[in-house]
């Protein structure tokens, strides 16, 4: 009868230790933000995580607000931090130790202003920077009262300080999401329209359309501190974003401590310009929905997955 007590104490202590376990189980919060590489390649590697046994949940937010989310621990990490838009708050924060510096992926990254090919016909000077002024007519819209118009989205690259400094005569439309940036591009390339629009690579575009970036002064550090290095003496930013910049990943800073074998294998993912050009093309030209193309690039790129799994302790799940 001792024995019997003994015995089903041990198994409630031990039902109880496992449910506490359970309960108290790491819960992976992935950020999902407004473009599609990031959307689609974040949910692939959240699904295989899934499958390793992680508890995962994904997080709809906004690059800005992401910053304060990883520094809190209420996103866990970022797989892609673009260094023309975002190295300024990175690098202060990872100086600061409020971020984790994770690795810089082998995928070279460009974002600036980008125009379909065909426009060259019109305005032979492209894509040098001055062709802006010498053929501003072209981008100038009923709306912008004489203006030339350049798209973008919800992401800030100083362009109004670049539009200052290099004295162009152009307003900024802002579009509220990405897909509304490529129904305006498209809506331009059917109608061999004239259109100047963000861009970036690596993206669907390498692949799928002829473009070309603006080829504004080269881009150096002094051109965003020292007013007397570029064009303008008076004013900075007279220069291109940075080209071929680095994609770096983020981490929370106590990761590693909450989840060992994750921080192991965000360490390890490796992401070329290929595989986030493919995760863009799945959604924007294949018209499949993200959890498709999550699936879709998984199966592409399993035996690179497999292969950042195998040095973590993931892998003994």
């Amino acid at each position: 009868m001792i024995k019997l007590t003994v015995f089903l104490l041990l198994f409630v202590i031990s039902i109880s230790f496992t449910a506490t376990v359970m309960a108290n189980k790491s819960i992976i919060s992935i950020p999902l933000n407004q473009w599609t590489s990031q959307r689609v390649i974040s949910l692939a590697i959240g699904e295989l995580l899934s499958k390793q046994g992680e508890q995962v949940e994904f997080i709809d937010i906004s690059v800005d607000e992401q910053w304060g989310a990883l520094q809190r621990g209420t996103v866990h990490f970022q797989l892609e931090v673009w260094q023309p838009s975002m190295a300024k708050v990175f690098t202060k924060l990872v100086e600061k130790a409020s971020l984790l510096d994770m690795g810089v992926h082998d995928a070279i990254v460009t974002e600036d202003w980008w125009y379909p090919k065909y426009l060259e016909k019109l305005c032979p000077e492209l894509p040098d920077w001055r062709a802006l002024i010498t053929c501003k007519s072209l981008f100038v819209t009923e709306n912008s009262r004489g203006q030339g118009v350049y798209y973008t989205g919800v992401w800030d690259y100083d362009d109004a300080d670049i539009i200052r400094a290099l004295r162009l005569d152009y307003k900024i439309d802002r579009s509220s999401n990405e897909a509304a940036l490529w129904q305006k591009l498209s809506n331009a390339i059917k109608q061999q329209q004239p259109i100047l629009i963000l861009n970036w690579s690596p993206n669907w575009t390498d692949e799928h359309l002829t473009g070309q970036f603006i080829e504004f002064p080269p881009y150096s550090p002094e051109c965003e501190t020292v007013p007397e290095w570029g064009i303008n003496k008076q004013l900075t930013k007279d220069c291109a974003n940075p080209k071929n910049g680095w994609l770096k990943k983020a981490a929370w800073p106590k990761l590693k401590q909450y989840n060992l074998c994750v921080y192991e294998f965000i360490k390890e993912i490796n992401l070329t310009n290929q595989m986030i050009i493919d995760a863009t093309s799945l959604v924007v030209v294949d018209k499949i929905n993200e959890i498709q193309a999550a699936r879709a690039w998984s199966k592409k790129y399993q035996l690179e997955l497999m292969s950042w799994l195998k040095n973590t302790c993931l892998i003994s799940h």
